[in-house]
C-alpha cells in the first residue's frame, strides 16, 4: 500500500512504516503528528485510485522524526579571462517523518 502526496508543490511517494524526507515544516518538534489530506494517488490491495486532482477522503498520518539539513551543494560562477570566480554553498533544510498510517476512501 502506498500513496503519492503533494507537499508544498513536491510530490512524495509514501509507504506505511517508511522514513521519508519532506520539505521543511516549521514549528514541528520531534514526536509531533502531522496529517496530510492532499493525496493525489492511493494504491491498496483493492486497486488504485487516482484523484482528479485529489482523492476524496484519503489521508496520510505522519510522525515527525526530526529536522535536519541535506548535503552541501556547491555553486560555481566564472568568467573566463576576467579573473572573476565565485563559489557559494547551500544546504537545504528538510523534515524527516515516519509514515504512521495511510487511510484510503
Amino acid at each position: 500500500m502506498y500513496a503519492v502526496v503533494d507537499i508544498k508543490g513536491e510530490q512524495v511517494v509514501m509507504r506505511e512504516g517508511e522514513k521519508v524526507r519532506i520539505p521543511f515544516q516549521a514549528g514541528l518538534e520531534e514526536g509531533a503528528t502531522l496529517e496530510l489530506d492532499r493525496v493525489l494517488l492511493i494504491q491498496t490491495e483493492k486497486g488504485t485510485k487516482v484523484g482528479s486532482p485529489l482523492v476524496e477522503g484519503a489521508k496520510v498520518s505522519l510522525e515527525v522524526a526530526g529536522q535536519a539539513r541535506g548535503r552541501k551543494v556547491l555553486v560555481y560562477k566564472k568568467k573566463r579571462r576576467k579573473k572573476y570566480r565565485r563559489r557559494a554553498g547551500h544546504r537545504q533544510v528538510y523534515t524527516e517523518v515516519v509514515v504512521a498510517k495511510i487511510q484510503g476512501a
